[in-house]
């Protein structure tokens, strides 16, 4: 080995997008045997490109190599540039290292620069330092937009944050006023692990709640959905709530719960994000305070794996009775449950996600290791960690790391 003295230094090359720049640079680089790449980076926008080498290479050999370099760049017609780093900056940046990751997403039918930059003042009030910031969503067309858009920039940022409880604060704030969504987590190994996804049913998976709609058949429309508000607003016991509720069910035919099944209106981005989950080998469970029926019909249509909710009773007649079969599932036994199919699935607590927008599913968001409130109430999104609010339920999949361009043209793995 040489005992010739060696410097760092940070080469910058930005310009048209062509095959086979890397490897030229690499080439010229490599002209010193010695050279090693201490760092990397390269990030591709509107086919520009912007890559960055740290290299610590002979002081003797790097004016020649910086010089074949120059030389390469006007060639291929690029720009490229040169800067020294000093040995203790190159040890106080691998220190740093050593910080807690977390990634942002910032999320939204469309984001604007006011948008960013005000999420960019909120990571800078924080202590933070943005290390990568990507898009995990497709590219918009200018000439056929979308319906349906969605944009979803993706910040991995480095330190801990100054005061967490405040950045969620302010992030609320821009969220109601701007109709975005932020979600923060810890860049952990479980974020790329996750195996246990738990559902609420009833305005989550579906739009609708499958008792008011049984109610509206039996002509108890506003009976019922007076006391289911006030029970998702939290103000009612919610075992209570339910007993009186089914029992103004009591006399309706069984048989139209078969043609409510059928009509049930599903959640926008509710068939892309069940498609992903199951091609990508996620277990999945219904956990709702609604029917077994409706439930075991989701089931059906995307084989889901687990159905936890409520057993209407049925007379002989073929009418309902008013009356309901074995344990409510509240609020503490969707939590319970969630536990229950992660011991049997041998899911670390830390891999599991639950979904949900009322009052009865905090006790299951606050379990799981990523927990999410769905266009939830008030309530809801104020104690839980992550909220969707501006956009369908396949936004999941950016909160799991996901990209489009992974998903292929269709949206699908």
């Amino acid at each position: 080995m040489s005992n010739n003295k060696k410097e760092q230094i940070l080469v910058s090359v930005t310009g048209q997008d062509r095959p086979g720049l890397t490897e030229q640079v690499m080439n010229i680089l490599s002209e010193s045997p010695e050279t090693q790449i201490l760092d990397m980076g390269q990030a591709n926008i509107h086919s520009t490109l912007a890559l960055g080498i740290l290299i610590r290479i002979n002081e003797k050999e790097s004016g020649q190599v910086m010089k074949d370099l120059l030389f390469k760049a006007t060639e291929l017609n690029v720009n490229i540039g040169f800067s020294q780093v000093k040995t203790d900056e190159y040890e106080a940046w691998v220190k740093r290292q050593g910080k807690n990751r977390y990634i942002l997403m910032v999320i939204g039918r469309g984001l604007t620069a006011e948008h960013i930059g005000l999420a960019s003042k909120v990571i800078l009030d924080q202590g933070f330092n943005i290390d990568n910031i990507r898009r995990l969503t497709g590219r918009m067309s200018l000439e056929n937009a979308e319906q349906k858009v969605r944009t979803c920039f993706e910040f991995s940022l480095r330190g801990e944050p100054r005061d967490r409880q405040a950045m969620q604060s302010e992030f609320m704030k821009l969220s109601n006023k701007f109709n975005i969504d932020f979600s923060f987590q810890k860049d952990d190994m479980y974020r790329r692990m996750r195996r246990l996804i738990c559902f609420d049913m009833d305005s989550t998976l579906i739009q609708a709640e499958c008792i008011d709609e049984l109610a509206r058949r039996h002509g108890v429309y506003d009976q019922v959905a007076a006391i289911t508000a006030s029970a998702m607003r939290g103000e009612i016991d919610f075992k209570e709530s339910f007993t009186r509720r089914v029992k103004l069910l009591k006399g309706l035919d069984v048989s139209v719960m078969k043609d409510i099944a059928e009509h049930l209106p599903i959640t926008e981005g509710c068939d892309r994000l069940m498609e992903v989950l199951k091609k990508a080998g996620y277990k999945i469970a219904i956990l709702s305070g609604g029917f077994t029926y409706f439930g075991d019909f989701l089931k059906r249509r995307y084989g889901i794996d687990y159905v936890y909710a409520n057993e209407l009773e049925v007379g002989e007649d073929g009418k309902l009775t008013g009356n309901y079969a074995g344990e409510i599932v509240d609020g503490h036994r969707k939590a319970e449950l969630l536990k229950l199919i992660a011991q049997v699935e041998n899911v670390n607590l830390e891999q599991t996600i639950a979904v949900g927008d009322g009052a009865n599913d905090l006790p299951m968001i606050s379990e799981a290791g990523l927990g999410i409130a769905f266009h939830a109430k008030p309530k809801v999104v104020a104690n839980a960690q992550q909220s969707i609010n501006s956009i369908g339920l396949d936004a999941i999949l950016y909160f799991l790391g996901f990209k489009d361009s992974y998903l292929g043209e269709d949206g699908k793995l």
